[in-house]
């Protein structure tokens, strides 16, 4: 007989008919009579219930079918006479797959915290919230391939062991085969990286970023959807070392076609989970969030305010608030500042634009007031930015003046300047971490409970 999934036995299967199950025991309950066994595949948020009338079970049997032990049962599938849920299993077999000796598995109780689940990160796939958290990962994911799919553009999967540094951002893993207990030395004393396996220094990626770009100035419309890393020595609730981003580079688009394009894309992600995760959205609404529907439903039915950084300054500075970090044009906006631009001012997404230039990266588009770049970030609540792009500059010469103000080499990213040389044209992209949406989609509070086996400082388990 084939298998039935949970899912399929609430969804598929008529009552009356013969079924197999497998899974794994939530609970078990009953008397001397019969015994109440909720099983869980793992396919859907809810557990059936196998109803197993005592005298047809031998006792050692029973005695065996513990919380965390895997079963296969064969039965009836029939309506239930209980409430809260529409069949159940009258078992004719049950045979034990794998034991869980009670005494040592983990998970007996319910209400288990985060801190403590972390610590057994490997099991706790088995609860309910991090099954409804996984598989949520799941159409997200899928959801962003369909997106772009739909729209005509190329996924383009860019290199994870990069030469350049796209952002600027610090702190990178080092890539090496050099022999760390005899590293060879130049006559500089310095590491002589002309003997390692690429013959220069190399560096797991921050972001595929540059090389999307080159993907869209031939294919006009890509994205990057894969692994980045930050080294960034933090245990924040919102820092990993490894973490995923989406990216998509346009050809002959300008920043108003890429806001568009951004608020277009994080409307469909959340209304396609809000249809295709309905019962594992409620249950952390329920259980770890009760206002995430209600968020959710506000992106959807929300047209995104459109506002300069400048005017944002003068808003932030007239509000009256007293925030901890200062308000001046010229620094960057902290999370207080954008929540309470999202939140409080507008109550609506704000889409925040023209960045001062100094706060941004060498390759975003300059605006011709020589202060502010084409740049934009998404901000949501709860989160603040939850994307960040730009448009990107397509002139050579105003490029190269950028880099060199920033001291960043030229001859170090001379096939990118090349694309501005040859057939240059104006694009636009962003960037969205997966997590960071996660996060907001989930209503999870920390970066390492959306990340099925999260990378920290001191921490790489398995």
């Amino acid at each position: 007989m084939r298998r039935s999934t949970v899912k399929e036995l609430f969804t598929d299967r008529e009552v009356n008919t013969d079924v197999l199950l497998k899974g794994w025991v939530r609970t078990k309950r009953g008397n001397k009579q019969v015994a109440f066994i909720a099983v869980n595949d793992g396919t859907i948020i809810h557990s059936i219930q196998v109803v197993a009338d005592t005298d047809k079970f031998s006792e050692e049997l029973l005695k065996n079918v513990t919380t965390g032990c895997s079963l296969a049962v064969q039965g009836k599938l029939v309506e239930s006479m209980g409430k809260g849920q529409k069949v159940e299993i009258l078992a004719e077999s049950i045979e034990v797959l794998g034991k869980s000796d009670p005494e040592v598995y983990p998970l007996q109780k319910k209400g288990h915290s985060f801190e403590f689940l972390r610590e057994i990160a490997h099991l706790r796939f088995r609860t309910n919230t991090f099954g409804a958290v996984f598989r949520i990962r799941h159409a997200l994911a899928f959801a962003i391939h369909k997106y772009y799919n739909d729209k005509g553009f190329f996924y383009l999967h860019t290199p994870i062991i990069t030469a350049s540094d796209a952002e600027g951002a610090g702190e990178m893993f080092k890539v090496t085969t050099l022999n760390l207990d005899n590293v060879p030395k130049n006559e500089e004393k310095k590491v002589d990286f002309t003997k390692d396996f690429f013959g220069r220094p190399t560096n797991l990626t921050v972001s595929g970023q540059l090389e999307g770009e080159l993907g869209a100035l031939a294919l006009s419309s890509i994205y990057t959807f894969g692994p980045t890393f930050r080294a960034e020595n933090s245990n924040t609730p919102r820092h990993v070392a490894e973490f995923w981003m989406i990216e998509p580079e346009m050809a002959f688009c300008d920043i108003t076609d890429n806001m568009d394009l951004a608020e277009d894309f994080l409307k469909y992600l959340i209304d396609y989970v809000m249809k295709n995760c309905k019962d594992d959205l409620e249950f952390l609404n329920n259980m770890v969030d009760k206002e995430l529907l209600e968020r959710l439903q506000f992106i959807v039915d929300n047209d995104f305010v459109r506002l300069k950084y400048t005017e944002g300054i003068e808003l932030l500075k007239k509000s009256g608030k007293k925030f901890d970090f200062p308000v001046e044009w010229g620094l960057d906006l902290q999370s207080e500042h954008e929540r309470y631009l999202v939140e409080e001012e507008f109550k609506k997404p704000v889409i925040l634009t023209d960045y001062p230039r100094d706060i941004k990266a060498f390759y975003m588009k300059q605006n011709d007031d020589g202060k502010t770049v084409r740049a934009m970030d998404v901000l949501f609540p709860r989160i603040g930015e939850i994307i960040g792009g730009s448009q990107r500059e397509e002139d050579y010469d105003k490029l190269v003046a950028r880099m060199r103000e920033m001291d960043i080499p030229e001859e170090e990213l001379w096939w990118y300047l090349d694309t501005r040389k040859f057939g240059t044209v104006e694009h636009s992209g962003f960037g969205l971490g997966f997590e960071r949406l996660l996060m907001f989609v989930t209503g999870m509070t920390n970066i390492r409970d959306v990340i099925p086996f999260p990378r920290t400082p001191n921490y790489a388990e398995f």
